[in-house]
This record gives C-alpha cells, sequence and structure tokens, in this order.
C-alpha cells in the first residue's frame, strides 16, 4: 500500500526560488505530463472542470516578459518602473511560465443549472484554481525545478489575449515561473501548529 511520504516530501520541496536560469531538470514532454495531471485530476465544485493553463516556454516565455514590461511601462512613473523591471529581468531568465486562468463561461454555466449555489461558483473557483497552482508547483519541485508565482493580472491581461489567443471569458489569475535554479530558498519561520489547528475527538 502507498503511504503519503512522497506527497508529503512534495510538500515540503515546494518553496518560492527566484535565483532561476533559462534551462530546465526535465524534457519539455515532461512538463507536458505534469501539468495534463493538474488539470486532470485536481477537484473543482461539481466537477465544472473550469480551470485553463497556457504554458509558454524557452523565446516564447522571453517575448511573454518582454510583452509584461512594455505593459507595466506605460501603467508606472519612471523610478517604479526601473524597480519593477529589475524584478521582471530575472522572470524573464527563467524557463518557462505557466498562465492560470478560469473559464468564467463554464462556470455561468454552472451558476445558471445550480441556482441555490450561485454566489459560490465565482469562490469555489478561485479555489480550485489554487489547487491547480500548488499541485503544479509542488510536481514541479520534486522534478528539481525552482518555482515562483507572481501576480502582474489585470494590468496584462488584454496584452496576453492577444499574444496567446485567450478567449475574452477566460479570467487570468497567476503567473507561476519556473526554470532550474541556481541557489536555496531562504530560511522560512513556521508559527506554532498549536496555533492553527484545533482538535477535537482525538
Amino acid at each position: 500500500m502507498a503511504d503519503s511520504k512522497d506527497f508529503l516530501n512534495a510538500t515540503e520541496t515546494r518553496r518560492t526560488n527566484y535565483q532561476l536560469t533559462n534551462e530546465s531538470t526535465i524534457s519539455d514532454a515532461r512538463i507536458k505530463e505534469l501539468v495534463a495531471h493538474a488539470i486532470k485530476h485536481v477537484p473543482s465544485a461539481f466537477n465544472s472542470q473550469t480551470a485553463r493553463m497556457v504554458v509558454v516556454l524557452k523565446k516564447k516565455h522571453e517575448e511573454l516578459w518582454d510583452a509584461i514590461m512594455e505593459v507595466y511601462k506605460v501603467q508606472l512613473p519612471a523610478d517604479k518602473f526601473e524597480h519593477a523591471k529589475g524584478r521582471m529581468d530575472g522572470f524573464r531568465k527563467a524557463y518557462g511560465t505557466v498562465l492560470f486562468y478560469e473559464d468564467t463561461t463554464v462556470m455561468r454555466e454552472f451558476q445558471d443549472k445550480f441556482k441555490t449555489y450561485e454566489a459560490h461558483f465565482p469562490h469555489w473557483s478561485d479555489q480550485s484554481n489554487g489547487m491547480q497552482q500548488y499541485a503544479l508547483w509542488c510536481a514541479l519541485a520534486s522534478e528539481g525545478m525552482g518555482v515562483n508565482l507572481q501576480h502582474y493580472n489585470p494590468l496584462i491581461d488584454a496584452r496576453l489575449e492577444t499574444m496567446f489567443g485567450v478567449p475574452e471569458t477566460w479570467s487570468l489569475k497567476a503567473q507561476m515561473v519556473f526554470g532550474k535554479p541556481t541557489g536555496q530558498p531562504g530560511e522560512k519561520a513556521f508559527k506554532p501548529v498549536e496555533e492553527k489547528v484545533k482538535y477535537f475527538g482525538a
């Protein structure tokens, strides 16, 4: 019988890492397998399966971050843009980015079908998308990748719709940057578990 050791090890391995190169620790075919597994097996409310992903690698990844910088250069004062550009240059140097979306058309179909829960579907949609992000993050980290998660939406939404042919009904949630790590994440402080969990009947 399988135990939870591998899964728990994956959750510990998953950390935020900004020191990335434009190399990959695994093949592009393996990246596709991990993405397919996550989007297939992560649960969603009423099995609505509203999550969508756009996977951008190599040269297209660089073009993605060039486009994001162009958008922000117009939106930010010069001094603030220079600070932001330094961070974005770091993301551009990585191997790839996964864009996480939710299909709002499908969500609305389920809202219409299940009126009792209509107001809850946007929350459930976000929760499921967060699980998508976490599952893929753990999987990539387990394969030796360094990963970080960014949120440059909504300013970049329209530009990416044009770049990648994304329907307007897809709502962008996050950008996951990954590549071969060149350093280790910093130390992480943990609050006592006893402050965060209550047990009854155990």
